[in-house]
């Protein structure tokens, strides 16, 4: 038992706002947990909006929150992210709060674009604090930490959610949301016993929002946005290819998530060791689309197949799909913290977040056409476009590594 908690503890970031932030951290993804278990039931059944009025919405609201990354980004360089990034979470904790106010499609849809919109600027700024956090050798371990604190959070706060589900009421409904809004606020209040990062104002040289000059930054961030598009298989392809491409029972769907959940939590920090400079990265960020194409292929093959077989390799694929996960993850932090200036790592995380966002908002069209619609074909199309991306990362990053800024900041590129 001792020696399990040691192990636990060495995991732990040593620094004290580290810890501080991931507390924060755990806080907030709790709230998420208990939110995302029940917003689709509360929307439909208590709210009274049709499932497509959901879809259109949160669909709008994406569209909206793509553009909020690179200007909260840099309004978090100038300054200081603790503080802004204080003042969403606090917006944003209020925009959830009044979810349980809405009663028409058209104030779901305000409402949802505000909260979308603060949520992706926030994630902007967060990034940028975290750059800030820590030291250019200890970034992505720091991330990767916080990632696996993520999964916990919203592991914890799931449950919390489930029983809402079993009771069935709006009372019930409305708890859970305010329980999520109240977690924004006692995350901002965490956030405040973070040491303050000074801001450093635009000084004049050269444009204010200079990533979106930044043509090799850009093509970088383009290119893993494709390899993000992983993430979405297990949310989204998964589910719809074992209820209508396989014998497997749906009940595997929940234990293919749970295998996820626990190797990020358990594996993330240990996945990104070694995985520091912006040529750690792309060596990673290639890797991870050898294997996320592996697990393709291994979900292809549990198509045609006896149900127990199925499960076999459906499980496996997930155990190999985790795997690509855990390198892209670690490759892409790698990557998008070393190649931005380090007094403008706010706007530079605003647009590597931007790119995952776009990702993630097409991946479900992209992905239910090729995986589901088109069979076990599709699966490898989704693979081979993995292992092009991926091999294509190394030689773009050497060229972002290496290209002249216009303040002539240099580059952490190891």
């Amino acid at each position: 038992m001792s020696v399990a908690v040691g192990r636990f503890r060495s995991l732990l970031p040593p620094d004290p706002a580290q810890r501080t932030w991931a507390l924060a951290t755990l806080v907030n993804t709790a709230g998420n947990g208990m939110f995302f278990s029940v917003s689709a039931i509360y929307f439909t059944q208590s709210v009274g909006l049709s499932p497509a009025q959901v879809g259109v919405g949160l669909t709008i609201a994406g569209l909206c929150g793509l553009l909020a990354g690179v200007p909260a980004g840099h309004l978090g360089d100038v300054r200081g992210p603790r503080n802004v990034l204080v003042a969403l979470a606090l917006v944003e904790g209020i925009g959830v709060a009044v979810y349980t106010l809405v009663s028409s499609f058209a104030a779901f849809l305000t409402v949802a674009c505000l909260v979308t919109t603060v949520d992706r600027a926030g994630n902007a700024v967060r990034n940028g604090m975290i750059a800030a956090l820590g030291a250019p050798g200890e970034r992505v371990r720091l991330r990767a930490y916080l990632r696996a604190v993520t999964n916990v959070g919203i592991t914890v706060g799931a449950p919390v959610g489930g029983l809402a589900l079993a009771a069935d009421t709006r009372a019930a409904y409305v708890v859970v949301v305010l329980l999520d809004a109240a977690t924004f606020v006692l995350a901002a209040g965490l956030i405040l016993r973070v040491p303050a990062v000074p801001g450093r104002p635009h000084t004049g040289d050269g444009p204010r929002l200079a990533v979106l000059r930044d043509r090799p930054f850009l093509l970088v961030a383009v290119v893993h946005a494709v390899l993000a598009l992983h993430f979405a298989l297990l949310d989204v392809a998964l589910p719809l290819w074992v209820a209508h491409r396989t014998d497997a029972p749906k009940w595997v769907i929940a234990v293919l998530l749970l295998v996820n959940t626990i190797t990020v939590v358990l594996l993330q920090v240990r996945a990104s060791r070694g995985v520091v400079t912006v040529s750690d990265g792309a060596v990673a960020l290639r890797r991870s689309g050898v294997v996320l194409a592996l697990a393709c292929v291994v979900f292809a093959l549990s198509g045609a197949v006896p149900a127990g077989v199925a499960v076999a390799l459906l499980i496996a694929g997930a155990l190999v799909h985790v795997t690509g996960e855990l390198l892209q993850s670690a490759g892409g932090w790698a990557v998008s913290f070393g190649l931005a200036p380090e007094h403008r790592q706010g706007q530079y995380q605003g647009l590597f977040s931007t790119g995952f966002a776009a990702a993630s908002m097409l991946a479900p069209a992209v992905l239910t056409t090729l995986c589901v619609t088109w069979g076990w074909p599709g699966w490898l199309v989704v693979g081979a476009i993995f292992v092009a991306a991926g091999a294509l990362i190394p030689g773009l990053v050497a060229r972002a590594a290496d290209r002249d800024l216009p303040d002539s900041e240099q580059l952490l590129a190891g």
